[in-house]
């Protein structure tokens, strides 16, 4: 029995011969009877359609692989189908909800090709989300025990007039010291599914769809780990909409296949679908943890927290031993757990003073994260720490230093793409990070698929245009309202997204008074600890910014949330503006943060149930977008109306 029937409870199993189908279709509905899937074999193709209520989502789509020793694409009749409840409860703390119940419906829906070749596809439906993976077992005379995969027929055809949100792949080895595929690119909003993407290469997930205006769809993948390679979408055809697409060949410099290798039998990652008739569905999913398990146990307990940062606003020149000095009091002085210290540190701090460093930091109760590359061979990023996070034997040398010293994280940056190769390093980092109780962010890399339930130590990523961007180039500065309105509909239903600060300069530069300006109120910034999840926070505060605070904002500032126990989408629209509840784990208060992206003001009514009746502190901003607060009563049907300055934002906070 493989792992994911271990982990879920077969509540009812019925098999059916293939002359009990009726016809050539199968049927999958969701608990509350409200999603559908069909499948069918129709012309020797294997296709899926899904329905919610009586709106078409996806338009018949195809399903299938390609293999080395079959083409499981064609001439395939479904042969006999198990059906089954699936049940199952989970604690984890680092994400959006610390408890999830999950139940769904199933089928194993298994096919044979023409030449007796065979296959299983199962899919998997909740309440608003589908998901399917495909198995292959061994086939004639237990051969062959191992296969590769050479592609996908799996596609999304959404009905004509879906609009999309998406990011698109760049092509790999261009860009800053040959640095992408990095993750970075910028979204379109609203575009028709014809554009074609940026670079020609697709998309990466999640990939959002408005299909109409009571139809979402955000498609994904979960459950990706060194065993396989990670996907995108491709660029829009009329024929079959999006396909699934494996890794460029280019990537990773070249090195490795853009195919995945898998024993046999085996499985490949799960495709995921979220559907809701609001976006509410699409923000609160737990699909990317639902239907994976634990890979280890964790060696130690990682508990989420804050951490300061100088190399965003005071970049290379910062990292040195007298300027983490002043982060590490900065750090103190606020209540922060940790310090993040950025690359270069090894030649221009040293292992021997990073020692007394990690020391220093201890006597102010703080705990220091350092950065390092991940090359290898990679790409050309020049910052060391070089040639340790690649070579197993380097990196568990360097890790058993860290523990000695106390360092409680690493930053691991600079990745080279998605085949099986990368991914395996990704696992390798993480399982060799967590025998020594050390947590793990990466940047310059891919989405994480599930990887917070999967390995313990993860933290997060930043797979997105991020913080980085507003520092070098005021487009990017101007943007900001624009993307931070994007991730929680998008980057962030997948999985913790360090977008790396909560930039309180007003100004991008060292002095405070420099260089271009941020576009965005104090508050917009304060309010994204809560609009993004991550359970190690970045708060970007620097002495020159903390001279320009006012008492609220400072008062704010000792207090930032990092762990939740759950999530509730309120109000919002991607790229426009974005209200979202969460639940902070260790309080129990209930918080509410808003953002507006665009240069007008909105104004609209939340609708807060859990706090209906309560008393709340209402922080906003005036005219002069200076943050003030208020104590309020929320009504006792739970409405509040609110106003959002034009790239401004608000918190509401449980008094408790």
């Amino acid at each position: 029995m493989n792992s994911y029937k271990k982990a879920f409870i077969a509540v009812a199993v019925f098999l059916f011969s293939a002359a009990a189908i009726s016809a050539t279709e199968q049927k999958v509905t969701s608990p509350d009877e409200k999603l559908s899937v069909c499948i069918s074999d129709t012309d020797g193709k294997l296709t899926y359609s899904v329905s919610l209520g009586s709106k078409e989502i996806l338009l018949p789509s195809r399903l299938g692989l390609t293999t080395n020793f079959a083409d499981f694409t064609k001439a395939l009749n479904i042969t006999s189908v198990k059906t089954y409840t699936v049940s199952k409860s989970y604690d984890m703390s680092h994400t959006k909800r610390a408890h999830s119940d999950f139940k769904a419906n199933a089928a194993d829906i298994s096919v044979t090709t023409s030449d007796g070749h065979r296959m299983t596809v199962t899919f998997v439906v909740a309440d608003n989300d589908i998901a399917y993976r495909y198995t292959l077992p061994r086939q004639k005379d237990d051969n062959p025990k191992a296969a590769v995969v050479l592609s996908e027929a799996s596609s999304y055809r959404f009905p004509d007039n879906t609009t999309t949100f998406l990011s698109p792949q760049s092509t790999p080895m261009i860009g800053w010291e040959r640095t992408k595929p990095s993750y970075e690119e910028e979204y379109k909003a609203d575009a028709p599914m014809t554009d074609r993407s940026l670079y020609g290469a697709g998309y990466t997930y999640p990939c959002l769809f408005h299909i109409s205006s009571d139809a979402w769809a955000l498609v994904s993948e979960t459950g990706v780990d060194g065993q396989y390679a990670g996907t995108r979408l491709s660029d829009f055809t009329s024929e079959n909409g999006y396909t699934v697409s494996y890794p460029q060949q280019g990537e990773n410099n070249g090195f490795g296949s853009a195919s995945a290798a898998m024993a046999l039998p085996g499985s490949t990652p799960w495709r995921t679908v979220t559907i809701g008739s609001s976006l509410k569905p699409v923000v609160e999913t737990t699909i990317p943890f639902d239907l994976v398990e634990p890979k280890y146990e964790a060696n130690a307990h990682y508990a989420g927290g804050r951490y300061t940062w100088s190399w965003l606003i005071w970049q290379d020149n910062s990292i040195n031993y007298d300027d983490q000095v002043r982060f590490i009091d900065l750090a103190a002085e606020f209540g922060y757990e940790k310090v993040l210290v950025d690359g270069w540190w090894d030649t221009r701090i040293g292992h021997r003073r990073m020692e007394q460093l990690a020391e220093y930091a201890k006597s102010k109760n703080v705990s220091l994260m350092l950065w390092y590359n991940s090359n290898g061979a990679e790409n050309d990023a020049p910052q060391g720490p070089r040639n340790i996070m690649n070579n197993a034997i380097a990196r568990k040398k360097e890790m058993a230093w860290l523990k000695k010293i106390g360092v409680s994280g690493i930053k691991v940056d600079f990745f080279g793409g998605d085949k099986q190769e990368t991914m395996r390093l990704y696992e390798d980092i993480l399982s060799d990070a967590n025998d020594f109780g050390i947590g793990v962010i990466f940047h310059g890399c891919t989405l994480p698929r599930g990887w917070e339930r999967m390995y313990p130590n993860y933290i997060g990523s930043e797979a997105a245009l991020a913080s980085e961007n507003v520092f070098f180039t005021e487009h990017h500065a101007r943007r900001e309202g624009f993307e931070m309105c994007m991730h929680p509909f998008a980057r962030n239903t997948a999985g913790s997204f360090d977008w790396g600060g909560i930039i309180m300069n007003d100004y991008l530069s060292k002095d405070n008074r420099s260089r271009h300006k941020r576009y965005t109120s104090r508050l917009f910034e304060l309010a994204t600890a809560i609009t993004n999840q991550v359970s190690v926070c970045c708060v970007e505060v620097t002495p020159q910014a903390v001279e320009t605070l006012n008492a609220t904002e400072k008062e704010m500032l000792r207090h930032v949330p990092s762990e939740w126990s759950d999530t509730r989408f309120i109000d919002g629209y991607p790229t426009r503006y974005a209200v979202i509840a969460r639940r902070e784990l260790s309080s129990g208060r209930w918080l509410v943060g808003g953002i507006n992206g665009t240069d007008k003001t909105i104004q609209t009514t939340l609708s807060l149930g859990m706090l209906a009746g309560k008393n709340v502190i209402l922080y906003y901003e005036n005219k002069n977008r200076q943050t003030l607060k208020k104590e309020i009563k929320i009504s006792s049907k739970g409405l509040l109306k609110v106003e959002l300055p034009a790239m401004g934002g608000l918190v509401i906070a449980e008094n408790k």
